[in-house]
């Protein structure tokens, strides 16, 4: 029979579920944020070899975090457009609340949940199972680096450092910003016109080039100064089509 749950109890049986994983794990969260303990006990699940999915709306992870998540081999995320949803679940219990996954140990808030264990609500656990599922399989795979998964056979030249100038190699493209900059605009002005354009596509929080955009000449680039640690796009170049000029290319946008 389902238990109702107190902020303390439901921190101690989020605690005590992921301990207990021992094929699976699931955490779906809208915030993906980590605290110590938490980190722990992943890390844990890891060394274990446990499949664990979590699944977010918004990353709020600092750039170690990012690192430290990255090295985690079985442990896979996947953004979630629009979740509100707070759901943890292991191959026996499941747990259903008010909690984010940050706010795991906080005792400060006023939290609800409910608990489900298989062995007693297995129809109850299945359902809520099910519904974790379709979650997962309507969310964006991403990669550990919390870059949304792309074709593997970018080359690895589109990651090379580049001049502080904002030049490419000699190609003449810049940065957004230098971009924006010469255009006599604010950079994210800039994203917006190259996002109405077709040349990018605004996605969790983000702009991702499209077909459109690579054929006008723009890529991305690994930030030489924050390098795999970047959440953001720094380095989004374009130049304007057969390299107009610059005034051209503000009447092209």
């Amino acid at each position: 029979m389902a238990k109702f749950l107190n902020t303390s109890a439901t921190n101690y049986f989020l605690e005590e579920l992921i301990k207990d994983a021992k094929e699976r794990l699931i955490l779906i969260s809208p915030f993906l944020k980590l605290n110590d303990r938490i980190k722990e006990l992943l890390a844990d699940k890891n060394r274990l070899k446990i499949d664990v999915r979590i699944v977010y709306g918004k990353s709020e992870l600092q750039p170690e975090e990012i690192n430290w998540l990255k090295e985690l081999t079985y442990i896979r995320t996947s953004f979630c457009k629009n979740l509100h949803a707070k759901c943890y679940l292991n191959e026996e219990m499941c747990i259903i609340t008010s909690l984010n996954l940050y706010e795991f140990s906080q005792v400060n808030n006023n939290e609800m949940g409910v608990l489900i264990q298989r062995p007693e609500d297995s129809e109850l656990y299945r359902d809520a199972y099910d519904e974790a599922q379709r979650i997962i399989r309507v969310s964006d795979e991403v990669r550990i680096s919390l870059e949304r998964v792309v074709d593997t056979a970018v080359e690895k030249e589109s990651a090379t450092a580049v001049e502080d100038s904002g030049e490419a190699n000699g190609q003449g493209k810049l940065t957004s910003s230098k971009l924006a900059l010469k255009l006599g605009i604010k950079t994210h002005d800039l994203m917006d016109k190259l996002a109405e354009a077709g040349l990018l596509e605004p996605r969790d929080g983000k702009h991702y080039i499209t077909a459109k955009g690579k054929e006008a000449g723009g890529e991305f680039r690994m930030s030489p100064k924050f390098g795999r640690c970047s959440l953001y796009v720094l380095l989004s170049i374009f130049t304007p089509p057969d390299n107009q000029d610059f005034a051209l290319l503000g009447s092209w946008l």
